[in-house]
């Protein structure tokens, strides 16, 4: 038996949500808060679900708002990832002039529903990743 190889990407590439429908990256784009910027690109925030998933294993990760920003506070460097569709708002509106503050980069993922961003029993719309060398941006 060989192996095939995969085809290559869609320029339309679906992502798979947790319920295992797939929506594709404009569906997703759709449904963002007015505040959601930067918007990572499509190429951007697969690298971002993928990160997250490898710092979650290593346990390199704080998620939720209150952790975080607590994290922030204490002058901890990282990265910090958030989903373009929290609601409401006003829950997380005041984390990217946080981050801007102390020069902290941050970016905002498309949705918390992906399944490389869920974890475990919960998913959380800000997610940060105190030590992401272990992790390859190179494709």
């Amino acid at each position: 038996m060989t192996k095939t190889k995969k085809e290559n990407a869609d320029p339309n590439d679906s992502v798979a949500s947790a319920g295992g429908s797939e929506r594709t990256y404009q569906e997703l784009v759709s449904h963002l808060n007015p505040i959601s910027q930067p918007l990572a690109s499509r190429k951007l925030s697969k690298k971002l679900y993928k990160c997250v998933k490898k710092a979650a294993k290593v346990k390199n990760i704080r998620r939720g708002v209150k952790e975080v920003q607590k994290f922030i506070k204490k002058g901890e460097k990282g990265i910090v990832v958030l989903a373009g569709d929290t609601l409401p708002i006003d829950v997380y509106c005041h984390l990217p002039i946080m981050c801007e503050d102390r020069s902290l980069p941050y970016a905002y993922v498309p949705s918390k529903t992906v399944s490389e961003w869920s974890w475990g029993q919960r998913s959380a719309g800000v997610v940060r990743i105190s030590d992401f060398s272990h992790v390859s941006f190179n494709p």
